[in-house]
């Protein structure tokens, strides 16, 4: 299955489709920081992506000039596009603001290319922005472009990942001619506070990240300490915000420690959208033999 990646950050969906045996061939990200990480960590596995130029900076740039020819063909769209706007933290501003305006560009390339399907994800306030209006009004686009659409919050707690974090989910898929795509079940929790600690924490479930996220300074004690470990109080680093978020030990960060807080902090959980990505897949193949019965139906009579 072909993606593109926006609002791509250090990769999560890149690195979640890729182990689900997806080809990334298009990705953007305009933070120069995140950029020296997702180029640090994904040259390796799709070296196509940036050999043939297809990482872009300004996601504004493409969605405002000639789509098609920019953006190779795709299956699937994910974006966790900027979440401040629609949180607390972002003064509420939501489609006032121009990073809320930028879900307008997702809209405008679902459009000019018609992907099989999308996953987005946001933060739960979303769903409550503006008396639910602005969760409407995306709503209502997504289904006016011709698309299904299925939400859920789904905390990454559930798939595994020690830290609550719940963000809402969102789904849909062009011509669905089945409408009951399912999110994936919750599984029992493997790893704990102390698995990532690798010694015994006072909690089993962590403390959200949010380094410099949406709710709090990226100097904000409360999000680098709090861990009492083997009887002393230990500060996050990003080898255990790593482990919370299902990346890889081997993944790395050539910025600094500040910003690989940060990064993480900004990211989302990368079993969440595996679980998610895994049920995408096997919904569109069904869709697609639905679609095409449907079709031999129709030419039949």
């Amino acid at each position: 299955m072909k993606f593109i990646d926006l609002f791509a950050g250090i990769g999560g969906f890149h690195l979640a489709l890729h182990r689900l045996g997806g080809e990334c061939v298009f990705a953007s990200e305009i933070d120069q920081h995140a950029r020296k990480t997702y180029i640090e960590n994904y040259s390796a596995i799709s070296p196509n992506l940036f050999a043939n130029g297809l990482y872009n900076d300004d996601i504004k740039a493409i969605a405002t000039a000639d789509i098609k020819a920019q953006i190779p063909d795709f299956d699937l769209l994910c974006a966790g596009f900027p979440c401040q706007p629609f949180s607390q933290a972002g003064f509420k501003k939501g489609f006032d603001d121009d990073r809320g305006n930028l879900f307008f560009y997702i809209a405008n390339i679902i459009s000019e290319k018609q992907p099989k399907a999308f996953l987005l994800e946001n933060v739960r306030h979303l769903l409550k922005h503006d008396d639910g209006k602005t969760f409407q009004v995306i709503k209502a686009i997504l289904n006016d472009l011709g698309y299904s659409f299925y939400h859920k919050v789904i905390k990454a707690s559930d798939f595994g990942l020690p830290q609550l974090r719940p963000r809402v989910f969102m789904v849909g898929f062009k011509n669905d001619k089945l409408g009951e795509f399912k999110f994936p079940e919750p599984v029992p929790l493997t790893t704990t506070m102390s698995d990532v600690w690798e010694g015994v924490c006072s909690r089993d479930i962590g403390l959200t990240l949010r380094v410099g996220g949406r709710s709090s300074p990226i100097d904000d004690r409360r999000n680098w300490d709090g861990y009492w470990v083997d009887g002393e109080v230990k500060r996050l680093t990003s080898k255990e915000g790593k482990r919370m978020l299902g990346f890889p030990e081997s993944f790395s960060f050539p910025v600094t420690k500040t910003q690989a807080m940060k990064q993480l902090g900004n990211s989302v959980a990368v079993n969440v959208v595996e679980a998610v990505a895994t049920n995408i897949q096997a919904y569109i193949k069904l869709n697609d033999s639905e679609f095409e019965v449907s079709d031999e139906r129709q030419a039949g009579g």
